[in-house]
Protein backbone atom coordinates (compact mmCIF):
# COMPACT_ATOMS: atom_id res chain seq x y z
CA UNK A 1 0.00 0.00 0.00
CA UNK A 2 1.26 3.52 -1.06
CA UNK A 3 1.47 5.62 1.92
CA UNK A 4 3.50 9.01 1.43
CA UNK A 5 2.06 11.66 3.34
CA UNK A 6 -1.22 12.99 5.38
CA UNK A 7 -2.69 12.62 2.04
CA UNK A 8 -2.10 8.65 2.04
CA UNK A 9 -3.96 7.13 4.78
CA UNK A 10 -2.33 4.25 6.72
CA UNK A 11 -3.39 0.74 5.24
CA UNK A 12 -6.85 -0.44 7.18
CA UNK A 13 -9.76 -2.72 6.01
CA UNK A 14 -13.28 -0.94 5.87
CA UNK A 15 -16.31 -3.04 6.54
CA UNK A 16 -17.37 -4.54 3.29
CA UNK A 17 -21.44 -6.04 3.61
CA UNK A 18 -24.87 -6.50 2.12
CA UNK A 19 -25.64 -2.78 2.82
CA UNK A 20 -22.24 -1.22 1.41
CA UNK A 21 -22.56 0.42 -2.46
CA UNK A 22 -19.54 -1.52 -3.53
CA UNK A 23 -21.49 -5.07 -3.01
CA UNK A 24 -23.72 -6.02 -6.22
CA UNK A 25 -26.94 -6.09 -3.81
CA UNK A 26 -26.78 -2.41 -3.02
CA UNK A 27 -25.07 -1.34 -6.43
CA UNK A 28 -28.79 -2.47 -7.91
CA UNK A 29 -30.64 -0.04 -5.43
CA UNK A 30 -28.13 3.14 -5.66
CA UNK A 31 -27.71 3.01 -9.71
CA UNK A 32 -28.93 2.04 -12.87
CA UNK A 33 -32.54 2.26 -13.52
CA UNK A 34 -33.39 5.85 -12.55
CA UNK A 35 -30.88 7.33 -15.00
CA UNK A 36 -34.00 6.39 -17.73
CA UNK A 37 -36.84 8.32 -16.55
CA UNK A 38 -38.47 10.27 -18.17
CA UNK A 39 -37.04 13.92 -18.16
CA UNK A 40 -39.79 16.84 -16.74
CA UNK A 41 -39.29 18.60 -19.59
CA UNK A 42 -41.21 15.56 -21.85
CA UNK A 43 -37.74 13.39 -23.39
CA UNK A 44 -35.71 10.26 -22.21
CA UNK A 45 -32.28 9.71 -22.06
CA UNK A 46 -32.25 8.71 -25.81
CA UNK A 47 -34.54 11.41 -26.92
CA UNK A 48 -34.79 14.46 -24.57
CA UNK A 49 -36.73 17.34 -25.80
CA UNK A 50 -36.44 20.63 -24.05
CA UNK A 51 -38.67 23.53 -24.92
CA UNK A 52 -37.08 26.49 -23.44
CA UNK A 53 -37.67 30.44 -22.95
CA UNK A 54 -34.53 30.73 -23.04
CA UNK A 55 -31.39 28.78 -24.96
CA UNK A 56 -27.42 30.12 -24.43
CA UNK A 57 -25.66 28.10 -27.01
CA UNK A 58 -22.56 29.79 -27.01
CA UNK A 59 -22.66 32.33 -23.74
CA UNK A 60 -20.95 35.75 -24.69
CA UNK A 61 -20.71 34.40 -27.88
CA UNK A 62 -24.03 34.13 -29.78
CA UNK A 63 -27.20 35.92 -28.37
CA UNK A 64 -29.83 34.10 -26.53
CA UNK A 65 -31.84 32.64 -28.31
CA UNK A 66 -36.19 33.04 -27.31
CA UNK A 67 -38.04 30.43 -27.38
CA UNK A 68 -36.53 27.58 -28.98
CA UNK A 69 -36.87 23.75 -28.82
CA UNK A 70 -33.91 21.32 -28.25
CA UNK A 71 -33.84 17.93 -28.91
CA UNK A 72 -31.31 15.17 -27.88
CA UNK A 73 -30.52 11.88 -29.98
CA UNK A 74 -28.17 9.38 -28.27
CA UNK A 75 -25.52 11.44 -27.47
CA UNK A 76 -25.75 14.13 -29.79
CA UNK A 77 -28.08 17.34 -30.02
CA UNK A 78 -29.80 16.79 -32.89
CA UNK A 79 -31.72 20.19 -33.65
CA UNK A 80 -32.29 23.62 -32.20
CA UNK A 81 -34.86 25.40 -33.69
CA UNK A 82 -37.81 28.40 -32.37
CA UNK A 83 -40.90 26.75 -31.30
CA UNK A 84 -44.14 27.37 -32.72
CA UNK A 85 -45.16 29.44 -29.79
CA UNK A 86 -44.29 30.48 -26.30
CA UNK A 87 -43.67 27.17 -24.52
CA UNK A 88 -46.39 26.46 -21.50
CA UNK A 89 -45.50 26.25 -17.68
CA UNK A 90 -41.98 26.60 -16.05
CA UNK A 91 -40.03 28.89 -18.23
CA UNK A 92 -36.59 26.69 -18.71
CA UNK A 93 -32.87 28.08 -19.44
CA UNK A 94 -30.79 25.98 -21.41
CA UNK A 95 -26.71 26.28 -21.29
CA UNK A 96 -23.98 24.06 -21.46
CA UNK A 97 -22.84 22.38 -18.60
CA UNK A 98 -19.86 23.10 -16.64
CA UNK A 99 -16.46 22.01 -15.97
CA UNK A 100 -14.20 21.64 -12.46
CA UNK A 101 -10.47 21.49 -13.68
CA UNK A 102 -9.09 20.98 -10.46
CA UNK A 103 -10.60 18.51 -7.64
CA UNK A 104 -9.50 15.82 -5.14
CA UNK A 105 -13.21 14.38 -5.06
CA UNK A 106 -12.84 14.72 -0.89
CA UNK A 107 -15.47 13.32 0.87
CA UNK A 108 -16.09 15.81 3.87
CA UNK A 109 -16.01 19.68 3.65
CA UNK A 110 -13.31 21.45 5.15
CA UNK A 111 -15.20 22.88 8.18
CA UNK A 112 -16.90 19.81 8.94
CA UNK A 113 -12.85 18.66 9.66
CA UNK A 114 -12.22 20.99 11.80
CA UNK A 115 -9.62 23.48 9.54
CA UNK A 116 -11.98 26.17 8.31
CA UNK A 117 -9.52 29.40 8.26
CA UNK A 118 -6.19 27.72 7.93
CA UNK A 119 -3.39 28.66 5.65
CA UNK A 120 -2.35 25.75 3.28
CA UNK A 121 0.52 24.98 4.84
CA UNK A 122 -1.16 24.09 8.62
CA UNK A 123 -4.24 23.11 7.27
CA UNK A 124 -2.54 19.87 5.00
CA UNK A 125 -1.88 17.77 8.10
CA UNK A 126 -5.85 18.01 8.86
CA UNK A 127 -6.36 15.78 5.65
CA UNK A 128 -5.25 12.99 8.01
CA UNK A 129 -7.67 13.73 10.61
CA UNK A 130 -10.18 10.79 9.07
CA UNK A 131 -9.73 7.07 8.84
CA UNK A 132 -10.18 5.15 5.60
CA UNK A 133 -13.36 4.89 3.69
CA UNK A 134 -14.92 3.04 1.08
CA UNK A 135 -13.46 4.44 -1.86
CA UNK A 136 -16.51 3.83 -4.06
CA UNK A 137 -18.53 5.92 -1.50
CA UNK A 138 -16.28 8.77 -0.97
CA UNK A 139 -15.90 9.03 -5.28
CA UNK A 140 -19.67 8.47 -5.77
CA UNK A 141 -20.80 11.20 -3.24
CA UNK A 142 -18.26 13.62 -4.19
CA UNK A 143 -19.35 13.18 -8.02
CA UNK A 144 -22.76 13.20 -7.33
CA UNK A 145 -22.63 16.07 -5.90
CA UNK A 146 -20.48 17.52 -8.49
CA UNK A 147 -23.41 16.64 -11.17
CA UNK A 148 -26.28 18.08 -8.92
CA UNK A 149 -24.25 21.69 -9.28
CA UNK A 150 -24.29 21.53 -13.20
CA UNK A 151 -20.33 19.63 -13.84
CA UNK A 152 -20.19 16.91 -16.00
CA UNK A 153 -16.26 17.03 -16.38
CA UNK A 154 -14.38 17.15 -13.20
CA UNK A 155 -10.12 16.69 -12.33
CA UNK A 156 -9.77 14.34 -9.65
CA UNK A 157 -6.22 14.70 -8.47
CA UNK A 158 -6.17 11.76 -6.29
CA UNK A 159 -3.74 12.65 -3.38
CA UNK A 160 -5.58 11.05 -0.42
CA UNK A 161 -5.58 7.81 -0.74
CA UNK A 162 -8.36 5.37 1.28
CA UNK A 163 -6.22 2.54 1.45
CA UNK A 164 -7.17 -1.14 2.37
CA UNK A 165 -6.84 -2.65 -0.84
CA UNK A 166 -4.56 -2.61 -3.72
CA UNK A 167 -3.60 1.41 -5.17
CA UNK A 168 -5.51 0.02 -8.57
CA UNK A 169 -7.93 -1.76 -7.52
CA UNK A 170 -9.36 1.63 -5.49
CA UNK A 171 -8.23 3.74 -8.91
CA UNK A 172 -11.27 1.27 -10.59
CA UNK A 173 -13.67 2.09 -7.66
CA UNK A 174 -13.41 5.57 -8.31
CA UNK A 175 -13.64 5.33 -12.11
CA UNK A 176 -17.00 3.29 -11.14
CA UNK A 177 -18.03 5.73 -9.29
CA UNK A 178 -17.70 8.64 -12.16
CA UNK A 179 -19.29 5.76 -14.39
CA UNK A 180 -22.91 5.16 -12.57
CA UNK A 181 -22.87 8.65 -11.56
CA UNK A 182 -22.64 9.81 -15.14
CA UNK A 183 -19.45 11.67 -15.73
CA UNK A 184 -16.28 12.35 -16.92
CA UNK A 185 -13.44 12.40 -15.05
CA UNK A 186 -9.26 12.97 -15.54
CA UNK A 187 -7.63 10.83 -12.74
CA UNK A 188 -4.22 11.80 -12.10
CA UNK A 189 -2.35 9.35 -10.28
CA UNK A 190 -0.61 11.58 -7.26
CA UNK A 191 2.99 11.14 -7.38
CA UNK A 192 6.44 12.28 -4.67
CA UNK A 193 9.41 11.92 -3.63
CA UNK A 194 10.10 14.54 -0.96
CA UNK A 195 9.40 16.89 2.04
CA UNK A 196 6.15 15.66 3.43
CA UNK A 197 6.00 17.63 6.24
CA UNK A 198 7.25 21.22 5.16
CA UNK A 199 9.41 22.73 2.42
CA UNK A 200 12.78 21.55 3.37
CA UNK A 201 13.82 17.56 3.96
CA UNK A 202 11.85 16.23 6.69
CA UNK A 203 14.43 15.51 9.45
CA UNK A 204 15.24 19.19 9.16
CA UNK A 205 12.04 20.15 9.57
CA UNK A 206 11.75 17.42 12.38
CA UNK A 207 15.04 19.22 13.84
CA UNK A 208 13.29 22.27 14.39
CA UNK A 209 9.67 20.52 15.99
CA UNK A 210 9.35 20.25 20.01
CA UNK A 211 10.87 16.53 20.74
CA UNK A 212 7.52 15.15 21.84
CA UNK A 213 5.88 15.74 18.42
CA UNK A 214 8.67 14.21 16.61
CA UNK A 215 8.44 10.29 16.26
CA UNK A 216 4.16 11.02 15.43
CA UNK A 217 4.65 13.13 13.02
CA UNK A 218 7.72 11.57 11.38
CA UNK A 219 5.50 8.57 11.43
CA UNK A 220 2.64 9.99 10.16
CA UNK A 221 4.34 12.78 7.50
CA UNK A 222 7.70 12.06 6.45
CA UNK A 223 7.95 10.65 2.91
CA UNK A 224 8.64 7.24 2.04
CA UNK A 225 10.85 7.35 -0.99
CA UNK A 226 9.64 5.45 -4.21
CA UNK A 227 11.44 5.29 -7.06
CA UNK A 228 10.28 7.12 -10.38
CA UNK A 229 9.92 3.85 -12.62
CA UNK A 230 7.57 2.16 -9.75
CA UNK A 231 5.37 5.70 -9.71
CA UNK A 232 5.06 5.86 -13.70
CA UNK A 233 4.46 1.96 -13.60
CA UNK A 234 1.82 2.51 -11.07
CA UNK A 235 0.22 5.56 -13.36
CA UNK A 236 0.44 2.58 -16.31
CA UNK A 237 -1.21 -0.20 -14.32
CA UNK A 238 -3.92 2.07 -13.78
CA UNK A 239 -3.98 3.38 -17.20
CA UNK A 240 -4.32 -0.36 -18.01
CA UNK A 241 -7.36 -1.15 -15.43
CA UNK A 242 -9.62 1.86 -16.58
CA UNK A 243 -9.01 1.57 -20.45
CA UNK A 244 -12.10 2.22 -21.97
CA UNK A 245 -13.95 4.09 -19.75
CA UNK A 246 -15.38 8.06 -19.26
CA UNK A 247 -11.83 8.38 -17.40
CA UNK A 248 -8.34 10.15 -18.73
CA UNK A 249 -5.60 8.68 -16.84
CA UNK A 250 -2.96 11.71 -15.82
CA UNK A 251 0.33 11.92 -13.99
CA UNK A 252 -0.08 13.69 -10.80
CA UNK A 253 3.17 15.30 -9.44
CA UNK A 254 1.80 16.76 -6.24
CA UNK A 255 4.31 20.20 -6.97
CA UNK A 256 7.48 20.94 -7.45
CA UNK A 257 8.39 21.27 -3.73
CA UNK A 258 7.13 17.69 -3.02
CA UNK A 259 8.88 15.76 -6.45
CA UNK A 260 12.82 16.02 -7.21
CA UNK A 261 13.80 16.74 -10.47
CA UNK A 262 14.53 12.78 -11.19
CA UNK A 263 10.90 12.16 -11.26
CA UNK A 264 9.95 15.32 -12.46
CA UNK A 265 12.29 14.88 -15.62
CA UNK A 266 10.95 11.19 -15.69
CA UNK A 267 7.32 12.24 -15.45
CA UNK A 268 7.98 14.83 -18.56
CA UNK A 269 9.54 11.87 -20.27
CA UNK A 270 6.90 9.49 -20.22
CA UNK A 271 4.12 12.14 -20.73
CA UNK A 272 5.83 12.58 -24.23
CA UNK A 273 6.32 9.56 -24.67
CA UNK A 274 2.82 8.37 -24.56
CA UNK A 275 1.08 11.67 -25.34
CA UNK A 276 -0.39 11.19 -21.59
CA UNK A 277 -1.50 14.62 -19.56
CA UNK A 278 0.06 16.12 -16.09
CA UNK A 279 -1.58 17.70 -13.90
CA UNK A 280 0.23 19.38 -10.82
CA UNK A 281 -0.14 22.28 -8.16
CA UNK A 282 2.14 25.42 -8.70
CA UNK A 283 3.05 28.53 -6.52
CA UNK A 284 -0.36 28.53 -4.68
CA UNK A 285 0.63 30.27 -1.81
CA UNK A 286 2.79 33.13 -1.10
CA UNK A 287 5.68 30.59 1.06
CA UNK A 288 5.57 28.51 -2.14
CA UNK A 289 6.88 31.31 -3.60
CA UNK A 290 9.43 31.97 -1.60
CA UNK A 291 10.62 28.29 -1.32
CA UNK A 292 10.56 28.47 -5.30
CA UNK A 293 12.86 32.18 -5.37
CA UNK A 294 15.59 30.37 -2.71
CA UNK A 295 15.71 27.26 -4.66
CA UNK A 296 15.82 27.75 -8.07
CA UNK A 297 17.17 31.71 -8.02
CA UNK A 298 16.75 31.29 -12.25
CA UNK A 299 12.53 30.71 -11.89
CA UNK A 300 10.69 27.93 -11.41
CA UNK A 301 8.78 28.28 -14.47
CA UNK A 302 11.89 28.35 -16.25
CA UNK A 303 13.13 25.15 -14.22
CA UNK A 304 10.20 22.87 -15.22
CA UNK A 305 11.10 24.27 -18.55
CA UNK A 306 14.21 23.10 -18.56
CA UNK A 307 13.12 19.89 -17.23
CA UNK A 308 10.66 19.18 -20.12
CA UNK A 309 7.35 19.43 -18.18
CA UNK A 310 5.71 22.86 -19.83
CA UNK A 311 4.14 21.66 -22.56
CA UNK A 312 0.30 21.60 -24.20
CA UNK A 313 -0.27 18.62 -22.03
CA UNK A 314 0.10 20.12 -18.73
CA UNK A 315 -2.37 21.78 -16.39
CA UNK A 316 -0.93 23.36 -13.61
CA UNK A 317 -2.95 24.28 -10.36
CA UNK A 318 -3.69 28.08 -9.12
CA UNK A 319 -0.52 29.85 -10.08
CA UNK A 320 -1.56 32.55 -7.96
CA UNK A 321 2.02 33.93 -7.34
CA UNK A 322 3.20 33.79 -10.39
CA UNK A 323 4.98 36.81 -12.15
CA UNK A 324 3.95 38.33 -15.68
CA UNK A 325 7.16 36.41 -17.23
CA UNK A 326 6.02 33.07 -15.95
CA UNK A 327 2.95 33.54 -17.52
CA UNK A 328 4.11 34.25 -21.03
CA UNK A 329 6.08 31.58 -20.79
CA UNK A 330 3.22 29.34 -19.58
CA UNK A 331 1.00 30.32 -22.11
CA UNK A 332 3.94 30.17 -24.85
CA UNK A 333 4.03 26.64 -24.19
CA UNK A 334 -0.25 25.92 -23.88
CA UNK A 335 0.20 25.86 -20.39
CA UNK A 336 -3.49 25.67 -19.24
CA UNK A 337 -3.63 27.07 -15.85
CA UNK A 338 -6.66 25.79 -13.55
CA UNK A 339 -7.92 28.74 -11.40
CA UNK A 340 -9.54 27.82 -7.61
CA UNK A 341 -10.99 31.47 -6.77
CA UNK A 342 -12.72 30.20 -3.54
CA UNK A 343 -10.34 27.74 -2.65
CA UNK A 344 -7.09 30.47 -2.36
CA UNK A 345 -9.52 32.61 -0.49
CA UNK A 346 -10.45 29.81 2.07
CA UNK A 347 -7.30 28.79 2.42
CA UNK A 348 -5.31 32.28 2.83
CA UNK A 349 -3.54 31.98 -0.18
CA UNK A 350 -4.83 34.61 -2.37
CA UNK A 351 -6.35 35.79 -5.61
CA UNK A 352 -5.15 34.66 -8.46
CA UNK A 353 -3.66 37.64 -11.34
CA UNK A 354 -6.40 36.06 -13.74
CA UNK A 355 -6.01 39.62 -15.77
CA UNK A 356 -2.52 39.33 -15.98
CA UNK A 357 -3.01 35.59 -17.19
CA UNK A 358 -5.71 36.41 -19.82
CA UNK A 359 -3.26 39.48 -20.83
CA UNK A 360 -0.31 36.77 -21.41
CA UNK A 361 -2.46 34.78 -23.91
CA UNK A 362 -2.47 31.99 -21.12
CA UNK A 363 -5.85 29.38 -21.72
CA UNK A 364 -7.55 29.89 -18.39
CA UNK A 365 -9.59 27.24 -16.60
CA UNK A 366 -11.92 26.96 -13.23
CA UNK A 367 -11.11 24.58 -10.23
CA UNK A 368 -13.23 24.16 -7.33
CA UNK A 369 -10.75 22.52 -5.32
CA UNK A 370 -13.17 20.70 -3.23
CA UNK A 371 -13.52 24.28 -1.48
CA UNK A 372 -16.41 26.34 -3.39
CA UNK A 373 -17.48 29.23 -1.26
CA UNK A 374 -19.99 27.71 0.52
CA UNK A 375 -18.57 24.22 0.94
CA UNK A 376 -21.32 23.08 -1.63
CA UNK A 377 -19.48 22.83 -5.02
CA UNK A 378 -21.70 25.07 -6.32
CA UNK A 379 -19.73 25.71 -9.90
CA UNK A 380 -22.41 28.65 -10.95
CA UNK A 381 -21.34 30.32 -7.96
CA UNK A 382 -17.98 30.12 -8.54
CA UNK A 383 -18.09 31.15 -11.94
CA UNK A 384 -19.73 34.36 -10.87
CA UNK A 385 -17.99 34.95 -8.36
CA UNK A 386 -14.36 34.62 -10.29
CA UNK A 387 -16.23 37.32 -13.03
CA UNK A 388 -17.07 39.85 -10.15
CA UNK A 389 -13.15 39.69 -8.86
CA UNK A 390 -11.21 39.71 -12.36
CA UNK A 391 -14.38 41.41 -14.75
CA UNK A 392 -12.05 44.68 -14.76
CA UNK A 393 -12.85 48.28 -12.98
CA UNK A 394 -14.42 51.06 -13.81
CA UNK A 395 -14.49 51.26 -17.37
CA UNK A 396 -11.72 48.49 -18.04
CA UNK A 397 -12.66 44.84 -19.27
CA UNK A 398 -10.32 42.52 -18.23
CA UNK A 399 -12.36 39.77 -18.74
CA UNK A 400 -15.14 39.16 -21.04
CA UNK A 401 -17.90 36.85 -21.17
CA UNK A 402 -16.77 35.15 -23.72
CA UNK A 403 -13.71 34.27 -21.56
CA UNK A 404 -15.61 33.33 -18.77
CA UNK A 405 -17.47 30.75 -20.09
CA UNK A 406 -13.89 29.38 -21.93
CA UNK A 407 -12.71 29.07 -18.42
CA UNK A 408 -15.98 27.80 -17.19
CA UNK A 409 -16.19 25.10 -19.35
CA UNK A 410 -14.17 24.54 -22.74
CA UNK A 411 -10.83 24.82 -20.79
CA UNK A 412 -11.68 22.48 -17.79
CA UNK A 413 -12.89 19.85 -20.32
CA UNK A 414 -9.08 19.81 -21.90
CA UNK A 415 -7.81 19.96 -18.39
CA UNK A 416 -10.20 16.79 -17.87
CA UNK A 417 -9.78 14.87 -21.04
CA UNK A 418 -6.62 16.16 -22.70
CA UNK A 419 -5.99 18.53 -25.51
CA UNK A 420 -8.18 16.35 -28.05
CA UNK A 421 -11.29 17.58 -25.93
CA UNK A 422 -10.64 21.24 -26.60
CA UNK A 423 -13.43 21.98 -29.05
CA UNK A 424 -15.55 24.69 -29.14
CA UNK A 425 -18.59 24.24 -26.13
CA UNK A 426 -22.07 24.77 -27.87
CA UNK A 427 -25.44 23.39 -28.15
CA UNK A 428 -25.57 23.74 -32.21
CA UNK A 429 -26.91 20.54 -33.50
CA UNK A 430 -24.05 17.85 -33.61
CA UNK A 431 -22.65 18.78 -30.60
CA UNK A 432 -22.16 16.68 -27.57
CA UNK A 433 -25.47 16.88 -25.41
CA UNK A 434 -24.65 18.21 -22.39
CA UNK A 435 -27.04 20.31 -21.42
CA UNK A 436 -27.59 22.48 -18.15
CA UNK A 437 -31.36 23.72 -17.58
CA UNK A 438 -32.11 26.15 -14.82
CA UNK A 439 -35.58 27.18 -13.66
CA UNK A 440 -35.78 30.26 -14.95
CA UNK A 441 -39.15 31.14 -13.88
CA UNK A 442 -37.79 30.86 -10.38
CA UNK A 443 -34.41 33.03 -11.03
CA UNK A 444 -36.18 35.87 -13.16
CA UNK A 445 -39.39 36.12 -10.86
CA UNK A 446 -39.39 40.17 -11.19
CA UNK A 447 -39.20 40.75 -14.63
CA UNK A 448 -40.35 43.80 -15.94
CA UNK A 449 -39.00 44.08 -19.29
CA UNK A 450 -38.44 41.88 -22.34
CA UNK A 451 -35.04 43.36 -23.68
CA UNK A 452 -33.13 42.19 -20.16
CA UNK A 453 -30.36 40.22 -21.82
CA UNK A 454 -30.53 36.65 -19.79
CA UNK A 455 -26.98 36.10 -19.91
CA UNK A 456 -26.81 39.13 -17.63
CA UNK A 457 -29.60 37.49 -15.12
CA UNK A 458 -27.33 34.94 -15.13
CA UNK A 459 -23.90 36.27 -14.13
CA UNK A 460 -26.06 38.67 -11.75
CA UNK A 461 -28.04 35.58 -9.57
CA UNK A 462 -27.37 31.83 -10.45
CA UNK A 463 -26.22 29.53 -8.10
CA UNK A 464 -27.13 25.58 -7.87
CA UNK A 465 -30.81 26.26 -6.50
CA UNK A 466 -32.00 26.99 -9.72
CA UNK A 467 -30.92 23.77 -11.34
CA UNK A 468 -33.12 21.46 -12.83
CA UNK A 469 -31.92 19.01 -15.36
CA UNK A 470 -28.44 18.40 -15.97
CA UNK A 471 -28.02 15.85 -19.07
CA UNK A 472 -24.47 14.75 -20.07
CA UNK A 473 -23.56 12.92 -23.46
CA UNK A 474 -27.47 12.41 -23.77
CA UNK A 475 -27.95 10.75 -20.53
CA UNK A 476 -30.23 12.48 -17.43
CA UNK A 477 -27.96 12.99 -14.31
CA UNK A 478 -30.24 15.18 -12.93
CA UNK A 479 -33.71 15.78 -12.87
CA UNK A 480 -36.39 18.37 -10.78
CA UNK A 481 -32.99 19.33 -9.19
CA UNK A 482 -32.12 15.87 -7.52
CA UNK A 483 -29.38 13.30 -8.81
CA UNK A 484 -31.32 10.26 -10.66
CA UNK A 485 -27.96 8.46 -11.85
CA UNK A 486 -27.69 7.41 -8.16
CA UNK A 487 -29.31 7.69 -5.32
CA UNK A 488 -27.56 10.44 -3.58
CA UNK A 489 -28.96 10.90 -0.01
CA UNK A 490 -28.90 6.95 0.48
CA UNK A 491 -24.81 7.33 -0.42
CA UNK A 492 -24.35 10.39 1.09
CA UNK A 493 -26.17 8.65 4.86
CA UNK A 494 -24.11 5.39 4.28
CA UNK A 495 -20.87 7.86 4.17
CA UNK A 496 -21.51 9.56 7.36
CA UNK A 497 -22.56 6.45 9.07
CA UNK A 498 -19.71 5.07 7.76
CA UNK A 499 -17.55 7.70 8.64
CA UNK A 500 -18.69 7.98 12.51
CA UNK A 501 -18.00 4.38 13.14
CA UNK A 502 -14.48 3.78 11.99
CA UNK A 503 -14.14 7.50 14.10
CA UNK A 504 -15.62 5.05 16.81
CA UNK A 505 -12.91 2.36 16.04
CA UNK A 506 -9.82 4.73 15.40
CA UNK A 507 -7.99 5.89 18.40
CA UNK A 508 -4.76 6.62 16.24
CA UNK A 509 -7.38 9.21 14.48
CA UNK A 510 -7.89 10.96 17.99
CA UNK A 511 -4.72 10.64 18.77
CA UNK A 512 -3.55 12.66 15.31
CA UNK A 513 -6.48 15.43 15.91
CA UNK A 514 -5.38 15.71 19.07
CA UNK A 515 -1.63 16.61 17.67
CA UNK A 516 -2.88 19.13 15.05
CA UNK A 517 -2.90 22.25 17.27
CA UNK A 518 0.54 21.83 18.60
CA UNK A 519 1.88 21.16 14.86
CA UNK A 520 0.33 23.95 13.63
CA UNK A 521 1.78 26.42 15.48
CA UNK A 522 5.04 24.62 15.61
CA UNK A 523 4.99 24.69 11.61
CA UNK A 524 3.45 28.59 11.78
CA UNK A 525 6.52 29.68 13.70
CA UNK A 526 9.16 27.51 11.17
CA UNK A 527 7.83 29.21 8.51
CA UNK A 528 7.37 32.79 10.46
CA UNK A 529 10.98 32.47 11.23
CA UNK A 530 11.86 32.28 7.22
CA UNK A 531 12.84 28.44 7.63
CA UNK A 532 11.46 27.62 4.41
CA UNK A 533 13.54 30.04 2.51
CA UNK A 534 16.52 27.72 3.62
CA UNK A 535 17.15 30.49 6.40
CA UNK A 536 17.90 30.34 10.10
Amino acid sequence: MWTTSAWALPSRKWPRCSSCPTSPRRMRSLTGSSCRRVMRDGGSMSGAVIDAAWVLSEPGRVPALANHRLTVDGERIAGLAPCAEPPAGPRRLVLPTLANAHDHARTFRNATLGSYGLPLETWLPHLGAMPALDPYLCAASSLARAARQGVTDVMVHYTRVQGGMPYVEEAQAVARAAADVGVRIGFAVAMRDRQGIAYAPDEDVLAALPAELRDVVRARLAVKPESPKDQLARVEAVAQACAGSAVTVQYGPSAVQWCSDPLLEAIAQASADHDRPVHMHLLETKYQRDWADAAMPGGIVRHLDRLGLLSPRLTLAHCAWCRPDELALLAERGVTISVNTSSNLGLRSGIAPVAEMLRQGCRVAMGLDGMAFDEDDDALREMRLGYALHQGTGLDVTMTPAQLWDMAARHGRRAVSGPAADVPISLKPGSRADCLVLDWSALDDDALFDDVDPLHLLLARANGRYIDTVIAGGRTLVQGGKVVSVDEAALRAELIAQARAALARSPETHAWRAVLPALGQALGQWYGEGRHRGCC
